[in-house]
């Protein structure tokens, strides 16, 4: 059985962009591409499967690239492809709404990412 996406636009977002993991990752590679290891140490608490799963996910979306240098032990980078890069505006409105709603509704929060 062939699985499809959600024809609305806003279940489509939510079906690529997942839980809270992908739009992390994908913030992270904005501005150049990164080692597997390296978005494993600023996304602390996401684990390697999942980050494995989520990354290769993302790739298969066209979202993302995937790049080995073929030398053993293959470090292998991620960065965004050219159609993953249009996912920049809605990141960045995604940041500005929650920066305003966490000034108009303060509370603790979290960190789910490293300080950079």
């Amino acid at each position: 059985m062939r699985e499809t996406l959600p024809s609305l636009g806003v279940e489509t977002m939510i079906a690529v962009f997942g839980g809270k993991w992908r739009p992390l990752i994908m913030l992270h590679l904005i501005g150049g591409s990164r080692q597997f290891l390296e978005l494993q140490r600023i996304i602390p608490g996401i684990s390697q499967k999942v980050l494995t799963q989520h990354l290769k996910e993302l790739v298969g979306e066209d979202i993302v690239f995937r790049k080995s240098s073929g030398e053993a032990p293959a470090p292998v980078s991620y960065g965004l492809t050219p159609y993953g890069e249009t996912v920049i505006p809605i990141l960045d409105a995604m940041c500005k709404w929650g920066h305003n709603h966490h000034r108009r509704h303060p509370r603790k929060r979290r960190h789910v990412t490293a300080q950079i």
